[in-house]
């Protein structure tokens, strides 16, 4: 048995309950399985006279964080407070006295990763995030150590809890937007302000932690274009299921190789797409996320798992804390492998096929004027699905892969036609 090792929580709201919890709940069978026994030793907080869990003693609570940071008693950080400022300072203190520190601040390490794990590497610890990418999925570790030798190609899938819920219920029960939002509230898979999630927002952070990881090549959460589900449409749904399709927000990097063998560009996009219904990311649903991440030996991996709720998390931020004690007690750490910034391919530049929803006048040679601007940009059609009055038509499109920059050309002409009173809501269709 190893000495004691002490652990300081930073911030006790949801997830940071759930894991003081979960902590002391499990400390004697962590010690039984690992050898290594663990202590929740002080937790800093805003009010420390509030009412919290009665499973977690008073006299841990302390107002002042840097009681937390910088006390000899505490060997281990855990920080829960969320944001940038002032999370980041408090992080490169402990990396700096020595302290490993776990976090599941996906938006801190999206942003400021390479200096954390560069303070990390300094300080001779751990920085450790696995929460911060998709709750209780492991998938960090696996890439960091278990494919470490891979060439990775591609990370894409389902890697917000709350926008898959709302999605979910959405497609199968033809629920509006708002009223799902709320139940996903109720049930604590959405924040208070969901703006991050239903923006795309919280998806493009993750998709920068993990493709920085797959490719060996920093991508920073402002490098991730975005687009959210707040203005799906209803008819969007249904015509999804008329073409056999349903809609997840998916997040996707690709690795593009240099043809002289250097590190290449990354695509890294965050959308809503139609995928086919018997893919396997078409049968995630509710707040479950699966990521797919395709190799050059291994071929294709899945991870699939709970992508939202603070138990979750804290299971994960708990292995975590397992795996920074393990290297404490035996005097090592573990580097976190990203290089330098990545050379980010152009939005522009991306294929996919698209869904196009438009509505036009219904005369003879309107559907064939639009077809024919399609074409003068190298759009190439492979579905029309037409239904309408005898003054007005919607009509559907589904292409055959093209570059964005070929698809807006198109969409820009054809919103100078008379002919077209309207342009809805365009989607990409993952395969």
């Amino acid at each position: 048995m190893g000495n004691v090792v002490r652990v300081g929580l930073l911030g006790c709201g949801t997830v940071g309950e759930a894991f003081a919890e979960l902590l002391v709940e499990r400390l004697a069978a962590v010690e039984d399985v690992t050898g290594i026994p663990l202590a929740l030793t002080r937790i800093a907080v805003r009010d420390p006279g509030k009412p919290r869990s009665a499973g977690i003693a008073a006299e841990l609570f302390t107002g002042d964080p840097y009681d937390v940071v910088k006390a000899e008693d505490i060997d281990i950080v855990v920080e829960l407070i969320g944001g940038v400022t002032p999370a980041r300072e408090l992080i490169l203190t402990a990396l700096e006295a020595g302290k490993p520190v776990v976090t599941a601040n996906k938006e801190l390490v999206a942003a400021a990763g390479p200096e954390l794990y560069a303070a990390a590497d300094r300080g001779g610890v751990d920085f450790f995030f696995e929460a911060a990418a998709v709750a209780a999925v492991p998938i960090l570790r696996p890439i960091r150590e278990s494919l470490a030798g891979e060439e990775i190609t591609r990370v894409a899938g389902i890697v917000n809890g709350t926008t898959n819920y709302i999605l979910t219920r959405m497609m199968g029960e033809n629920l509006a937007f708002d009223e799902v939002l709320a139940a996903a509230q109720e049930l604590g898979y959405a924040e208070p302000d969901p703006t991050a999630d239903v923006t795309g927002a919280d998806a493009a952070s993750k998709l920068a932690i993990l493709s920085s990881l797959a490719f060996n090549q920093s991508v920073a959460a402002d490098d991730v274009p975005r687009e959210g589900i707040v203005d799906l449409d209803r008819v969007d749904f249904e015509l999804a299921a008329q073409f056999g399709y349903v809609i997840k927000l998916l997040a996707v990097a690709d690795r593009f190789p240099a043809e002289d063998g250097g590190p290449g560009q990354v695509g890294v996009q965050v959308f809503p797409a139609l995928v086919e219904r018997d893919h396997p990311l078409a049968t995630v649903r509710g707040s479950f996320n699966a990521v797919f991440v395709n190799t050059d030996a291994a071929g294709e991996l899945m991870f699939y798992g709970r992508g939202a709720g603070p138990r979750p998390s804290a299971s994960s931020i708990l292995g975590d804390v397992i795996a920074a004690a393990d290297h404490l007690q035996r005097g090592t750490h573990r580097k976190v492998p990203v290089g330098a910034p990545a050379a980010i391919r152009p939005t522009e530049d991306l294929a996919y096929s698209f869904y196009i929803r438009t509505e036009v006048v219904e005369a003879p040679g309107v559907l064939s004027e639009v077809t024919g601007v399609f074409g003068r940009h190298g759009v190439s059609i492979q579905q029309v699905d037409q239904d309408g009055s005898e003054s007005q038509a919607r009509v559907v499109f589904v292409t055959f892969p093209a570059t964005e920059r070929a698809l807006n050309g198109a969409l820009d002409e054809l919103r100078l036609l008379g002919h077209v009173r309207s342009i809805g809501r365009v989607l990409r269709i993952y395969k």
